[in-house]
């Protein structure tokens, strides 16, 4: 696709300064960039990458807009701007609807889905219009995939589930195996609890690769709309995630745990299982939450990175604590009785 800078604020919107005839055809980065390529600059310490740029135009901020004589559009959120015009040079590439070789499907499909080679439907599934069923999946009986849905290579769905409309599932993903449900008897041996829930995934959900979401074990996993989930997380039996939350990649949110909206949730965090965090709240990357964060902030609970030796030099404090704390309340009541003679 190729358009010309006053085609492309005629669809995005923006302020555009200098020649709307000008013709770009990609979105780079501002150290990449070429001629027919549009990048963008929303961190003002890259400033100085605008003079050496060899862009066709550039993407800017208003406070921005001195910086170059070069054609410019003026946002007050460059990024996101940036974000759909990616979208728009972009588009997801669908194939052409129809079986390929090898595809096993019990179910009625619409006419305008495509189903890779060797992929598995199931009895009784509801594949809405234009979805994608990459190569390899496997989808169980009674799934519920809403419109324009793509599942990339190898994703499984396991029976009963529900894909709402516009979703994105990438190669691994898996979406409904049974979550860690048994209990112990006498001899200290498991006896394992079927999982009869389901996982339901609200409209326009992204999920990563090899990313797993573990159905109910009475009640239903829900993830809600709009969420966004990196490569290799895990969420576990029964847990609700809030319309709009983003978790980075290796984030763990065990059982029965209750995230709120609009939540950001960094790379390798865990929370612990049955605790709530409430909306707008940010996780820090590597962080444990073991107690219920009610109301929105930033949270961290990381150790910064020191050398060995401190490391060690420090822990072995640590394991002092407890006497230490008791030292010192002792000097404080030795200290107060000292007050009160004076």
């Amino acid at each position: 696709m190729e358009l010309s800078l006053g085609e492309l604020v005629g669809q995005l919107g923006g302020e555009l300064v200098g020649d709307p005839t000008v013709r770009v055809r990609q979105i780079a980065s501002i150290e990449s960039a070429g001629s027919g390529e549009l990048t963008f600059l929303s961190n003002p310490k890259f400033a100085s990458a605008l003079a050496s740029s060899a862009a066709s135009a550039f993407i800017l901020s208003p406070k921005a807009a001195d910086l170059t004589s070069r054609p410019r559009i003026l946002t007050p959120d460059p990024y996101l701007y940036f974000a759909r015009a990616a979208q728009l040079f972009n588009p997801p590439r669908r194939p052409a609807p129809g079986l390929q070789p090898g595809a096993i499907v019990s179910s009625d499909l619409p006419g305008s889905v495509a189903v890779g080679a060797n992929a598995v439907i199931g009895r009784g599934c509801s594949i809405g219009e234009r979805c994608v069923i990459g190569p390899g999946c496997v989808i169980g009986d009674g799934v519920e995939v809403g419109e324009d849905s793509i599942l990339h290579a190898g994703v499984k769905v396991y029976d009963g589930c529900v894909i709402g409309a516009r979703a994105i599932l990438h190669a691994g993903a898996v979406i409904g195996a049974d979550g860690l449900g048994f209990a112990r008897d006498g001899e200290k041996r498991w006896v394992k609890i079927p999982q009869i829930g389901r996982v339901i995934l609200g409209d326009d959900v992204e999920v990563g690769a090899n990313t797993t979401i573990d159905r109910g074990a009475l009640a239903d996993t829900v993830i809600g709309r709009g969420v966004k989930l990196d490569n290799l997380i895990h969420i576990a039996h029964n847990c609700h995630v809030g319309d709009d939350t983003i978790m980075a990649a290796m984030a763990g949110i065990a059982g029965s745990a209750r995230i709120g909206k609009r939540v950001m949730v960094g790379g390798k965090a865990g929370v612990a299982g049955h605790l709530k965090v409430a909306d707008d709240v940010v996780v820090s990357a590597d962080s444990n939450v073991t107690k219920n964060i009610d109301k929105a902030g930033v949270y961290t609970s990381v150790v910064p990175i020191q050398s060995h030796a401190d490391w060690i030099k420090n822990f072995s404090h640590l394991r002092r604590l407890d006497a230490m704390a008791d030292r010192v309340r002792e000097l404080e009541k030795r200290l107060a009785e000292m007050e009160k003679k004076s």
